[in-house]
């Protein structure tokens, strides 16, 4: 009986120390709306805040995307329990729509392997195409 009594309290003791650890809690969720935009009024720069919920310092291995043409950014020091941190993703605003995914390794232990999919989506609007050698109709006031 004794023997049963402590299997069961090493078990529950195992099960709770790996409970512990970094998490990774993000502030907005997971996904920016770009919303409707252009290349002229956007610098195309958008910034996923965190904070770290957990007992442990949570570290950023990796942050990459499915394109070139997004470029993410993440604190390389490891984040204290309780202290909060900024991915910085940077679009290059080609006109189209925006639906691109920021993969982040990390040693949080609330997500899957730590692995963490951040999303940006959106519409890019191009400028009106102008022919610069049509003259434009102007009336002066006089």
């Amino acid at each position: 009986m004794k023997r049963i009594l402590g299997l069961i309290a090493m078990f529950v003791i195992t099960l709770s120390a790996n409970a512990q650890g970094a998490k990774l809690e993000l502030k907005n969720g997971d996904t920016i709306d770009y919303g409707t935009t252009s290349k002229e009024d956007d610098n195309g720069v958008r910034v996923f805040e965190f904070t770290n919920t957990g007992d442990a310092p949570l570290i950023i291995k990796e942050a990459k995307s499915t394109c070139g043409c997004t470029v993410p950014s993440w604190p390389k020091e490891p984040i204290a329990p309780g202290k909060t941190g900024k991915i910085e993703v940077k679009y290059n605003m080609n006109p189209g729509p925006i639906r691109k995914t920021i993969t982040v390794q990390s040693n949080a232990v609330n997500y899957p392997g730590g692995t963490v999919a951040l999303k940006i989506k959106g519409e890019v609007t191009s400028p009106e195409n102008t022919n610069v050698l049509q003259k434009k109709k102007t009336i002066v006031n006089q």
